[in-house]
Order: structure tokens, then sequence, then C-alpha cells
């Protein structure tokens, strides 16, 4: 029974409806109160859905150790010695990733390597006053006690929900499962063709190098546990982010290191499964890593989310790694991890990831 307060035209005090749906309703109130009157506040408690964007366009971008140069709420050593060695640099890497997200301009941006909601703040500003770009944050704080980093989400519509999710004590007494330090659930809503197109998606950072293999699948099979009835049941389910998978787009196998839990193949079923989207970028042109030739950076989509699929909703159309956006002056920096904050600014990259963008339509 849902709980709505509203106030009363007349007086300071507030009249509360409890309200299983829309046509049956109870009134407690201490003053009378006309029946006309109060039907006539029942299409303000409807709320549309955003207006669908044309198109929809998400990306994922690991921002390397995007944190800034105030150290006093940083506990870790790591943490201290990646952040931005001065105000300075770290207005540089703010405002020059500010530039970068705005020319590539995406209705969602799932981030990692962030170290907190203060920089995600930072970020949205920089957008709106140099670019006047409206987006807004969704950021829980993981656990990642080691290196501090974490999980985001910038937006410019449609979000409606966002959480985080914990194993419960079978999960954690199966010892099948391995944390995930950093993620975040959201979910999102569009008014298209006259219906709500929904949206949900598991923004993650995966435990990184190739000896934690083992750890990675016990992630991926996590996260595949907590989407796969909404696979199932249809709905339009994504999971993105710098999974820091080794296994290349289009070549898993059942012994990998995470991929094969996370596209729901460990099943024998396949109303489970997820679609890697980066399959579908030219074969010259996968590689998200700047210095590494490495695939980390993955959107995976649910059957009904891709263009082959009948019918209408949100529809794949394209995928691109834009590293044109992340790569500055001539060529890739391949000292990059020894020159992150002192090679010539003009040559100087933005990060060890590029961002990956998929585009989708709503379709009649």
């Amino acid at each position: 029974m849902a709980n709505f307060r509203l106030p009363m035209a007349t007086s300071n005090r507030t009249m509360t409806i409890l309200a299983s749906n829309m046509q049956s309703f109870i009134l407690m109130t201490t003053q009378r109160f006309s029946l006309v009157a109060f039907l006539c506040f029942v299409p303000c408690l409807v709320a549309r859905a955003d207006k669908a964007p044309d198109p929809l366009t998400i990306a994922t971008w690991n921002l390397e150790w995007f944190f800034d140069d105030f150290q006093a709420n940083n506990r870790s050593d790591i943490a201290k010695e990646q952040s931005a060695p001065s105000t300075e640099e770290w207005q540089w890497k703010l405002y020059t990733v500010a530039a970068a997200i705005a020319k590539f301009q995406p209705t969602i941006l799932a981030v990692q390597e962030i170290e907190d909601r203060s920089v995600m703040t930072a970020l949205t500003k920089a957008l709106k006053d140099k670019h006047n770009l409206t987006y807004r944050v969704a950021f829980i704080e993981g656990f990642d006690s080691a290196t501090e980093q974490d999980v985001a989400i910038l937006y410019r519509s449609g979000l409606v929900e966002y959480s985080r999710r914990e194993q419960t004590q079978e999960m954690f007494a199966s010892k099948e499962f391995y944390n995930l330090s950093k993620h975040m659930f959201a979910k999102f809503e569009w008014q298209a063709n006259g219906k709500t197109e929904s949206l949900s998606a598991l923004v993650l950072h995966l435990r990184a190098t190739a000896d934690a293999a083992d750890l990675r699948r016990q992630q991926s099979k996590l996260a595949q546990a907590w989407m796969s009835a909404g696979i199932e049941a249809g709905e339009n389910r994504v999971i993105m982010g710098d999974l820091n998978v080794e296994e290349l787009a289009g070549n898993v196998t059942a012994n990998g290191d995470g991929m094969f839990e996370l596209l729901g193949r460990r099943t024998e079923k396949t109303s489970d499964d997820l679609f890697d989207l980066l399959e579908m970028a030219p074969e010259g042109k996968r590689q998200t890593h700047l210095i590494l030739e490495k695939q980390f950076d993955r959107i995976l989509v649910s059957k009904p989310m891709l263009a082959t699929t009948a019918g209408p909703g949100i529809k794949f159309k394209s995928i691109e790694v834009l590293s044109q956006y992340n790569i500055r002056g001539v060529g890739a920096d391949m000292d990059h991890w020894d020159t992150r904050y002192t090679k010539d600014r003009a040559e100087r990259d933005i990060s060890d990831h590029h961002p990956v963008m998929a585009t989708f339509e709503f379709r009649k």
C-alpha cells in the first residue's frame, strides 16, 4: 500500500493518503476534505518518464585514478600516491576529461577509478560551466579500501533509481562467489512511442591482472546471478564497465576469466544469455586499452536489445571505441604510466583506457 503526502490547500496540516491504486483509497485527515477537491490532485501524482533521447547512447570509461589533489580524506598509500600531485594538475585532468565527454556527449556514462562523489560533482560542474551540458551523478560508496577507487554514473535523463547489492549468507557459505566491491545498479525509464521503455544496468570494475582470473570468474558469476532473473524475463539488461578480462571479443572459453559466466554460457539454457557488443565493432578497432593490446572495457546487453530481435523497444545500432577522444597529440603514449602528470600537456593522453560507446534507437 503506497503512502502519499499532499499539502492541504486551506491549512498547514497534511493529509495522508493510503492507496493500493488510484481507484481505491482511504483518506485519513483531521479536517473535512471534498472528494472532488482531492481528485483534482490525482493527475499530479502520475509522473511520466523522461522523453526518450534520440539516439540513446551508453558509454563506459575508466578515467584512471580520477582523484583530486586533496589527500586528507585518503587512507591508503596507493590512493595518496596516485592522486593528482597539485591543484593545477587536478584541474588539467578535470577539464580535459570534461572536454572529451563534451565531444561524444553520451546519454549515460559509466565511469571507473573515480575517487568519490566530490570529484564527480566537480566534473558535472565543469561540463556545465565550460560546455553548457547538464549531467547528474549516481554514486554509492563501495568498499575497496585498498585502492579507494569507485564507480559512478553520469546521466542526462531517465534515471529512476540506483542501488548496490550484497551476497546472501547462502552465497557466502557456498564459496562460489567473490565480492563485487566496485559496482552499482541503475534503472532508467523513458517515454517513447506512447509507452514507457525501461533499462536496467549494472556497472562493474572487476579485479585486475591475469593472475586474478579465478577471482574474476567468481565475481562474474555473482554479477550474472544478480542479473539473470531480469534477463530471463525478457527485460532490457546491460552489464558494462572495466571487466579486466584477458579474453578477446568473440573468443570466450569455459576456462577463461569471467566472460563465459557474464554471458550466461555456464548454464545450458539460453534464456539468461547476454551478448558482447564489442563483437560488433570492426575486428581491428576493438582495443580499449591505451598501451596494452587488450579489450578490457565491454558493454553486454540482453537479447531484446539486439538489432536482430524483432519488435519495438530499445535496439542496438552501433558501437565504437572512442580512442580519438582519449589520445592527445601524436599517437598513444607508450610511456603513459611513467609520464601521466609530467608529459607536455599538448601531448599527454587522458587515461590508460579509451571510452567505449554503444548507440541505440527506440524502435516503433
